[in-house]
């Protein structure tokens, strides 16, 4: 492990880097994602994958033999994909864990639990059931650093080669896996409460946390009613889940719950609904943690896209905020670099960095319904002064991308809008990331306002097009 770590660190960044310039890269901003049966997330490639993996590992191991701890969601792709990657590491010499249905999160953990060299999670979160992905966790259960993955790149250029049969790995079934992540997260709540007082609407999206989910805040004391716990491999994300929490927050009024929790598919997004049916987001969430907890953070890492009421709600309670860019590495990136401990996106990927290492949806409900338990308060007492600010996104759809900063005009009509703002909204301009289309964000204290804004910019954004 400790070689690992070293590695991870030092080494490949001068042996590595200069390397891959020219190489392809499989990895995304989030490991390996696409549709099951297009490459890369084929089993062919799967089987490279875990063996071009195990050759790494086992380089920084001659002597042992490393562990890989492996898990998913309920995609019934995964189960393919799980046996083709299990047969790759193992081919290469590596032992596996087999963990079976599990949060994102929950890997993470067990892979620092089990003091595995790697951790290895297929999911494709918050995706619907047709596509899946592979990612990874070091031995610390943080994101796999850039250099580790040009290195895992490097190798799936070679060809597989099998040294010595006496030196195949073997693959084991972790049986108390959902045990051990129950229990790891029980013990992020205060031992002295108990949520014996509430009725709370789980929301599992059929997805990864239907069993551990509902199970966490039941031995904790709640009457649990729980949806979206019944996977057939198919249904993951399907009109439910944090991704669509409209059936949650029906069901939450219908059986006069005290709350609803819902989870995406591989259970690091989370979203909560207050008794009267409202919905409670990842910056409602931030806001109750920095301001309505017994004890302030030292300081709150959003994104971008976090609402302005949350940058201004946090002035006021003189609670330290900076903004990094989309995706919860960045926000933990952030964090890290601040020495501060929470942090998070709308979406609901909630950083809680005292707890766990990574988002983690079940812990950060846990962290709300502690200040709820603590303050004795409903989830809309807590977020009843809290108010987003209209928000109007408008997306340009391009023939192909320019970026917008690089024409003056445009970037003088920003600043007009932004001079307009100030110190009541925000704009934002950006390109995306996986498509030709420029999105068009507008926040302000009025919603008119932001609406003409919107619409104006985006109109300026397409006629320069035409131009």
């Amino acid at each position: 492990m400790t070689a690992f770590l070293f590695w991870c660190k030092v080494l490949p960044l001068k042996k590595y880097q200069k390397k891959w310039v020219k190489k392809m890269s499989y990895f995304g901003t989030d490991g390996i994602r696409g549709k099951f049966g297009e490459l890369p997330i084929t089993p062919e490639f799967a089987l490279k994958l875990g063996f071009a993996t195990g050759k790494v590992l086992k380089q920084l191991n001659p002597k042992a033999k490393p562990i890989v701890v492996l898990g998913k969601d309920t995609r019934l792709s995964g189960y393919i994909l799980e046996a083709a990657l299990q047969a790759g590491l193992n081919a290469a010499g590596v032992y596996v864990h087999l963990l079976g249905p599990l949060p994102t999160p929950a890997i993470a953990h067990l892979t620092r639990a089990l003091h595995a060299n790697l951790g290895i999670v297929i999911s494709a979160s918050h995706n619907p059931y047709f596509d899946n992905g592979i990612k990874f966790f070091s031995g610390l259960g943080k994101k796999l650093p850039d250099a580790v993955q040009n290195a895992i790149n490097l190798e799936l250029e070679q060809e597989m080669r099998i040294d010595d049969t006496a030196n195949l790995g073997k693959s084991v079934r972790v049986k108390d896996a959902n045990g051990r992540y129950i229990e790891f997260c029980k013990s992020t709540f205060p031992y002295h409460f108990d949520l014996s007082h509430l009725k709370i609407v789980v929301d599992c999206a059929n997805g990864a946390a239907y069993s551990v989910g509902p199970s966490v805040f039941r031995e904790l004391g709640a009457k649990v009613i729980a949806l979206g716990a019944e996977p057939n491999g198919l249904n993951i994300n399907q009109n439910c889940g944090s991704t669509h929490p409209e059936y949650l927050q029906k069901m939450v009024v219908e059986h006069s719950a005290d709350l609803g929790i819902a989870f995406d598919g591989d259970a690091d997004r989370v979203m909560m609904v207050d008794r009267h049916g409202n919905l409670v987001d990842g910056d409602h969430i931030l806001y109750i943690l920095a301001t309505q907890a017994a004890h302030k953070p030292a300081g709150i890492v959003g994104t971008v896209m976090s609402n302005m009421a949350l940058e201004l709600a946090l002035a006021k309670a003189q609670v330290p905020f900076i903004r990094a860019n989309v995706g919860d590495r960045y926000v933990l990136q952030n964090l890290e670099e601040q020495g501060w401990v929470i942090g998070g996106e709308p979406s609901g990927h909630i950083l809680t960095l005292d707890k766990s290492t990574t988002g983690d949806a079940i812990i950060a409900a846990l962290q709300v319904l502690k200040v709820i338990v603590e303050q004795n308060k409903g989830l809309d007492e807590l977020t009843q002064d809290f108010k987003l600010l209209p928000n109007v996104l408008v997306n340009v759809r391009l023939q192909q991308m320019f970026d917008p900063f690089a024409v003056p005009a445009l970037v003088a009509k920003f600043d007009q809008a932004e001079a307009q703002l100030k110190g009541r909204g925000r704009l934002l301009i950006r390109k995306s990331g996986t498509e030709p289309m420029i999105r068009v964000m507008v926040e302000g204290d009025n919603l008119q306002e932001v609406t003409d804004l919107a619409n104006h910019l985006a109109d300026a954004v397409r006629q320069h097009v035409i131009a």
